[in-house]
């Protein structure tokens, strides 16, 4: 399955959970989903049952289209957490945030993992002082993550930061603003990554 490229607020209604899709707009209140709290289309305030298999594919779109991987990629990950030693869903969970372009998206160097997704491809972000387009690359704790000298000054990262004073910045990264770059400084722990994902289901779906 191809990575999903429609209207996200529409996604975020049909999902029914803040995926972090629209950045500042979902700040502001703006969000469709706050306006609108129900699934898109003719029948969206209908009340319907959702089975045991809808709840648990739900959790794995959530997770999908939130971290902006595809279906091949999310299998991938879920059967590297499989085969290590622990929980696999948190194991699930923690892998996918040392993404690349994940790591950008938390240390505020973008608004939304999409953009943060886009500055990476197109060759703006650096590893240890080496530039890499690879969203999917796995960062390793102790790794610096900077934005290229000449892309300091694009607006959206200028806004992006400003936003961090609103939103915070998560424990397990270390942030020079001024300097706009960043220590991946170790793996976080699943209670310390709040996403609206119950990651149990995503296992018993697979496990099927």
């Amino acid at each position: 399955m191809a990575r999903y490229r429609g209207p996200v607020e529409r996604l975020e209604r049909r999902l029914d959970a803040d995926l972090g899709l629209k950045g500042e707009r979902r700040l502001n209140g703006k969000s469709a989903l706050e306006k609108r709290p129900f699934a898109p289309g003719q029948h969206g305030q209908r009340r319907t049952k959702i089975s045991e298999y809808g709840l648990q594919l739900r959790e794995k779109q959530k997770a999908k289209f939130m971290y902006g991987v595809s279906e091949k990629q999310f299998r991938k990950y879920f059967k590297k957490a499989a085969a290590r030693d622990g929980n696999t869903g948190e194991n699930l969970i923690t892998s996918i945030e040392q993404r690349l372009d994940n790591v950008v998206y938390r240390m505020g160097f973008a608004s939304t993992r999409a953009f943060a997704r886009q500055i990476t491809t197109h060759g703006h972000i650096t590893v240890d002082g080496k530039k890499l387009d690879i969203p999917s690359y796995v960062v390793k704790p102790g790794q610096v993550i900077a934005v290229k000298e000449k892309t300091k000054s694009n607006p959206q990262i200028v806004r992006a930061l400003e936003l961090t004073n609103q939103t915070g910045i998560v424990e397990w990264v270390s942030v020079d603003k001024d300097k706009i770059s960043g220590t991946f400084t170790r793996i976080p722990t699943r209670e310390e990554v709040i996403i609206p994902v119950n990651e149990r289901l995503i296992v018993e779906l697979y496990s099927k």
